[in-house]
């Protein structure tokens, strides 16, 4: 009896072989330093290396020192905490992951970045499984995190970093960048009182996952003049009146910071018919 049914289980099986599935790709993280990911698959894109050298960050030294020693342990395999870069915009905090990043990988071999959108955070356990199987030590990075639409997008975060019985990957480090140290919505979806407040603390217990707070406050005057020049000094730019035509820009653009500066001296480059390297 067996053997007049082989015939047919071994045509469901091959049948079974066709509709499964093919393996997902191997990702090619030999390929590049830099990486985004895909949502749709968790498929990888190679991006190319971040130019700006950690170096011309200015006005941010305490906040690139600590970044830039935690990182370096995490490369080192040696215990590392999740990182939250917080504060005002146009600070420089995305700029530091990134740049720090390169300034780290330059001396170690295995170190990658991997971006991922703020919208697609529920991908984050399938990609964490994933990366558990290789030996690279992976920098997850995802830049302006909020959760504007309430506590889902928090639960999987939360879930992720610490939930689960597997727990995150001991080669997968989650660095975020946030206006806000407690990644909060401007507006709760709920008129309770009882259920916003249950949706607050959901989402403040997410901003306790990150074991390293770096706060990025607003940049003063001084600090202001200080990278203008700096920017200035690197890239061998001259001006009658430079200050004083850099806090007239800042007037114009409605606040300080380095990205602020930045955009002045590019203004005056062009203005001078140099080009800069970045």
């Amino acid at each position: 009896m067996t053997e007049d049914i082989t015939p047919l289980l071994t045509r469901i099986a091959e049948a079974l072989e066709r509709l499964a599935p093919p393996p997902p790709p191997p990702w090619p993280l030999a390929a590049a330093k830099l990486f985004r990911c895909d949502p749709d698959d968790l498929s990888l894109r190679a991006a190319p290396d971040y130019p700006l050298s950690l170096d011309l960050l200015l006005g941010v030294d305490w906040q690139k020192r600590i970044f830039r020693d935690n990182l370096d342990r995490f490369a080192k395999g040696l215990p590392a905490n999740a990182a939250l870069l917080w504060g005002v915009r146009g600070a420089g905090k995305s700029s530091l992951v990134k740049a720090a990043f390169m300034s780290v990988a330059a001396e170690h071999d295995c170190l990658r970045l991997i971006e991922i959108e703020a919208d697609h955070l529920d991908r984050l356990p399938r990609l964490f499984a994933r990366l558990r199987e290789h030996s690279e030590r992976v920098v997850v990075f995802c830049d302006d995190l909020s959760f504007e639409a309430g506590a889902a997008e928090a639960k999987a975060l939360k879930s992720a970093l610490e939930g689960g019985v597997a727990g995150p990957p001991p080669n997968v480090l989650f660095v975020a960048t946030s206006n806000r140290r407690h990644l909060m919505p401007r507006e709760h979806g709920s008129d309770d009182a009882l259920m916003a407040a249950e949706d607050a603390e959901e989402t403040v217990s997410v901003s306790d996952r990150f074991g390293l707070w770096i706060s990025f406050p607003p940049m003063d005057q001084p600090t202001y003049l200080a990278a203008v020049a700096g920017y200035a000094a690197a890239f061998d730019l001259r001006a009658d009146n430079l200050e004083r035509r850099a806090l007239q820009w800042s007037v114009i653009r409605g606040g300080r910071s380095g990205r602020v500066a930045y955009q002045f001296i590019r203004d005056l480059a062009g203005e001078l018919g140099r080009p800069l390297p970045l």
